[in-house]
């Protein structure tokens, strides 16, 4: 499988080069030259697959003989050690939970899978030290610290905006020591997306220090999140009703990987790009106009992206038609105040708990669903309630019990570097 820039389709990559370099030189996404469809029998046959062995077949093509079969099963196998349940909340809606991993958040099979390729690519001896810079809303940075821990041959360095994740969030992320640094940045989250992209094409880092990205914008972040979709249509097959997934958008890489595995074959009608406040693309929906704001912080951080980087995958995916895109793609946008109220509601009706991310979710499908209700529903549990403990604690009146995983680190000392511009970046990482 070979990959090109979405800036330059005649400027192509391996895989393996997409990894290490997260971003091509022109500063455009790769994706990848085709989709292959799956044979009907996989899809027939699905029931009697493990997690480990859907996963491979849905990601061997993007791959090829760049990692070889029983290294690519063993990264697949030490990504997936963990379940992907839905469950059922309402007559018509269910959970897709993918919080069960060690960072309890669903960038876990992302940064994991990531984790297990470069490592894979730097032990062939090619590649000297690499660095990885990320920036994170919340989770993205808990998860990639968490996957990349001592990884040999690997810093980790994590940018995040000060005040703006959560405190058990932030524990995550700032706690491990070892080679993960965090860096508390003085602004917003789309201020830290813009260094990290920044110091990518500044070559005097790059001459430097290899880079690359662990944010969905690098290819092996991004597509294994097609996992879930198939794990999540194997539980819910027996249904035989048309289904809708909701999911809740932030830079877009989750529900972009949605549209891949669809692409490929599985069997979903409808796709809800459920925000916040930070809106860009239920905008662009309705005016046909793409045009970012800065982002507002609000109770579901994580989705506090105001020029979602992954969007133009999936713009290419559709060949840039926006009424194919419009037709395929229901977006919908949420206040603080409706998503706290939705967590009450659906807690005292049900007993089930949401995250804010979840609840921005579990509103955008009921939304769909009044129109629609012949489908079933499903919203993305993207993280586990306690990682918003004040949050989901004051909107249900309930105290929410916390996981052994979290009591682990929650009185650790955090360790930070603090910056306010991307000369103090480029300074930090120059040193």
């Amino acid at each position: 499988m070979k990959y090109y820039s979405l800036n330059n389709r005649e400027n192509i990559s391996t895989f393996e080069n997409a990894v290490v370099k997260g971003l091509a030189d022109d500063k455009g996404l790769y994706f990848p030259e085709k989709i292959n469809k799956l044979p009907d029998s996989f899809f027939e046959n699905i029931d009697s697959l493990s997690k480990n062995e859907i996963a491979f077949e849905a990601i061997k093509e993007y791959i090829g003989d760049e990692i070889p079969e029983d290294a690519l099963k063993s990264i697949i196998a030490e990504t997936l050690d963990f379940d992907f349940p839905v469950v059922s909340v309402k007559e018509n809606i269910g959970a897709l939970e993918l919080f069960h991993g060690p960072t309890l958040a669903f960038k876990d099979v992302g940064a994991r899978f990531m984790a297990g390729c470069l490592g894979y690519f730097i032990k062939k001896g090619k590649f000297g030290k690499i660095t990885v810079l990320v920036a994170t809303s919340g989770d993205t940075g808990g998860a990639v610290a968490n996957g990349f821990l001592g990884v040999d041959g690997i810093d980790v360095v994590i940018l995040y905006p000060k005040g703006k994740v959560s405190g058990i969030q932030e524990k995550q992320l700032t706690t491990l020591g070892q080679n993960i640094t965090a860096v508390e940045v003085n602004g917003t989250f789309d201020d830290c997306q813009d260094m990290v992209k920044r110091a990518f094409l500044d070559k005097e880092i790059t001459d430097e220090r290899q880079l690359t990205s662990a944010n969905s914008i690098n290819v092996a972040r991004w597509l294994p999140q097609m996992f879930y979709y198939f794990f999540a249509w194997k539980q819910l097959k027996a249904k035989d009703q048309k289904l809708v997934f909701s999911v809740p958008s932030g830079n877009f890489g989750n529900i972009c990987a949605g549209f891949m595995a669809r692409e490929a074959g599985l069997p979903i009608d409808q796709f809800i790009s459920s925000n916040n406040v930070n809106n860009t693309v239920k905008r662009y929906l309705e005016s046909e106009q793409y045009d970012p704001k800065p982002s507002v912080h609000t109770v579901s951080n994580a989705m506090d992206i105001g020029n979602p980087s992954n969007f133009v995958r999936i713009q290419e995916i559709f060949g840039n038609h926006f009424t194919d895109i419009k037709e395929n793609l229901s977006a919908y946008s949420f206040d603080d105040e409706r998503t706290k109220s939705v967590m009450a509601k659906v807690y005292k009706e049900t007993g089930y708990v949401m995250d804010p991310h979840g609840a921005v979710g579990y509103l955008g499908v009921q939304e769909f669903l009044k129109l629609k209700p012949e489908y079933y529903g499903v919203f993305l549990e993207t993280a586990h309630p306690v990682k918003f403990l004040e949050t989901v604690e004051a909107a249900i009146n309930t105290n929410v019990e916390i996981p052994a995983a979290i009591k682990s680190f929650m009185n650790k000392e955090k360790q930070i570097v603090t910056i306010d511009s991307y000369d103090d970046l480029k300074n930090y990482l120059r040193k």
